[in-house]
């Protein structure tokens, strides 16, 4: 019967165990001595990468901050030309994403000029922001996808509005948001004449999302296309 190897715990709860662990590690490292130094150099290398690393992002993150709350009072005003560009010495947006890339406050610019962008009709440009965007958040990420199809779709782009339309759907699904970015993905698909595929999400936010807003249109889209798809 193989030896059963004790676990981490175990180890650390009973006092004999602990010395055995000990003294092994005492062989071990008699014999390997040379190669544990320079293992460790390259562990202290590495470990003291990481913290410089977090603090030049953590140092970068105070001044995107800073930076940010200027340009953000002018997203927000609508004043949108002064929230990329800046005004008054202060930083616009787009030089926030482009300095301060690295930080959490940099990140959250990319998308605040990708809708910036989208908004002045710069489809391509905020394309590009807002997928340099990324986030855990529920809402915020499942909204930058949505904004990269909407903006597909205004360059006529359906199979990549698509993309991200069902990218949006399928992020975090929850009965809140992803019913109306359903609804963008089964209008794209009409659009882009593939009806069947349209059909079967209307059918989803109608099984799915009975309490949605959304269901009573997609009850209507439905109908009409099972007469013309013929089910």
């Amino acid at each position: 019967m193989a030896k059963k190897e004790k676990s981490g715990l175990e180890i650390i709860e009973s006092p004999e165990a602990l010395q055995q662990e000990f003294n092994k590690a005492e062989g071990f490292l008699k014999i390997n001595q040379k190669l544990l130094t320079i293992v460790g150099g390259i562990v202290l290398a590495v470990v003291l990468g990481i913290v410089g690393y977090n603090y030049y992002t953590k140092s970068q993150d105070e001044d995107a901050q800073s930076a940010m709350f200027n340009a953000v009072y002018a997203f927000e005003a609508d004043s949108l030309k002064q929230a990329l560009n800046g005004t008054g010495g202060n930083e616009g947006i787009l030089a926030i994403a482009d300095n301060y890339g690295g930080s959490n406050a940099g990140n959250l610019a990319n998308f605040y000029a990708g809708v910036a962008l989208v908004k002045q009709g710069k489809f391509d440009e905020g394309i590009e922001h807002l997928k340099n965007f990324s986030s855990n958040d529920l809402l915020i990420q499942g909204r930058a996808y949505v904004l990269i199809g909407d903006a597909y779709m205004e360059k006529k782009s359906t199979d990549d509005a698509i993309t991200y339309y069902k990218k949006a759907a399928e992020y975090k699904p929850n009965k809140t948001f992803t019913p109306a970015y359903l609804m963008k993905l089964a209008i794209a698909y009409e659009v882009a004449k593939n009806n069947k595929e349209a059909l079967a999400v209307y059918t989803e936010i109608v099984e799915k999302y009975p309490d949605s807003i959304e269901t009573g249109n997609a009850k209507k889209y439905k109908s009409k296309l099972e007469d013309i798809v013929g089910e």
